[in-house]
């Protein structure tokens, strides 16, 4: 079992930034590939970005050149840095991590994912 937590959202102007957390507990982190996805009201959980085990990242083409994922192996933990936020990215965001292999697209399908956190809400007013 490994077990997510969440933290780092709130509500942000457009144009501002934040930087999500994520920390896991539970197994060895460094051989799990995490993932961010977020979830907007009335809408599909839709992927954001993903890091590998060794350090390969995939951005959604809407937060590409914005957000960047990171990891910190000794901490457990992994970030997600959103920069120029904008009202379309207001969402519940969530961790996830894999101990699988996916080539291809596969980081960026909820199904892939093994474990999940609870989520923490982000808000960007106009």
């Amino acid at each position: 079992q490994v077990q997510l937590v969440e933290s780092g959202g709130g509500l942000v102007q457009a144009g501002g930034s934040l930087r999500l957390s994520c920390v896991a507990s539970g197994r060895t982190f460094s051989s799990y590939a995490v993932g961010w996805f977020r979830q907007a009201p009335g809408k599909e959980r839709e992927f954001v970005s993903a890091i590998t085990w060794s350090d390969g990242t995939y951005y959604a083409d809407s937060v590409k050149g914005r957000f960047f994922i990171s990891r910190d192996n000794a901490k457990n933990m992994m970030y997600l840095q959103m920069n120029r936020l904008n009202p379309e990215d207001t969402a519940v965001y969530y961790c996830a991590v894999t101990s699988r292999y996916y080539p291809g697209g596969g980081y960026a399908r909820p199904p892939s994912y093994d474990y999940w956190g609870q989520g923490t809400q982000v808000i960007v007013s106009s």
